[in-house]
């Protein structure tokens, strides 16, 4: 199967057949799902739903992310169990228990997301010419804003990480993961270095390394950091 040939939105056999074919490694749903993908499900309009389908009449693709429900998938379950999901303007919604049930075939996955994931891990295979300087890394002028801080980390910690940035400090004490001057621009200036955020994380709440990664693969906009983290956890011998 070719890029070209991979469906918009793909099945689970036709998403690890594609990713086999370009990464050489046999695929299964847990590795798809342990690699940040987001698997959607088609709802059909449900008139006891009507704030999930706003205008969407027929119905549109919900994704699966909350951890529970992608566990359960990961774990092997029998069907789909969506607890929470988004609606068709991309607020996070809980819906009313026990939530909605899908059968397993019905499981899409986005040609998008499977061909970022498989240029990433190709990426990833070339040999590194020069070893990563985390200082450097750590350093950069560039970062992350906060609703992008919220959308890759909020779900990690039991703190109101939203409340922490507002509060004006780096999350870390002095600066910390906010870059450095960057807030002087305005407070919608602000931005954050997501691999020292995320190694605060990981020392100050015990966000374990794995699900910090995941967060890295699972978000386009930490696509350009993706790397530096990876080295960063090889330098530490994670």
């Amino acid at each position: 199967m070719t890029i070209a040939e991979l469906p918009f939105r793909a099945t689970t056999e036709q998403a690890c057949d594609w990713l086999t074919q370009q990464t050489g490694m046999p695929w299964t749903l847990t590795s798809l799902i342990e690699n940040g993908l987001t698997p959607y499900v088609w709802l059909d309009y449900d008139a006891n739903y009507p704030e999930l389908f706003g205008e969407a009449n027929g119905g549109y693709p919900a994704p699966i992310f909350f951890e529970g429900d992608t566990q359960r998938l990961a774990a092997g379950s029998e069907d789909v169990l969506i607890t929470i999901t988004k609606d068709v303007y991309t607020i996070v919604t809980q819906l009313k228990p026990p939530g909605f049930r899908r059968a397993l075939h019905e499981l899409r996955f986005l040609k998008k997301d499977l061909e970022r994931l498989a240029n990433k891990l190709k990426r990833e295979a070339q040999p590194q010419l020069q070893p990563v300087n985390i200082k450097e890394a750590t350093e950069s002028q560039k970062g992350i804003n906060k609703e992008q801080v919220l959308m890759a980390f909020s779900s990690l910690v039991k703190i109101d990480l939203e409340q922490a940035l507002d509060s004006g400090g780096g999350i870390f004490g002095d600066d910390g993961a906010r870059v450095k001057g960057s807030a002087k621009k305005g407070k919608n200036k602000t931005v954050w270095n997501p691999i020292t955020l995320a190694l605060g994380l990981n020392d100050v709440y015990r966000v374990p390394m794995s699900r910090l990664t995941r967060a890295f693969n699972a978000h386009d906009f930490l696509d350009a950091w993706a790397a530096d983290w990876n080295h960063t956890l090889a330098l530490l011998g994670k």
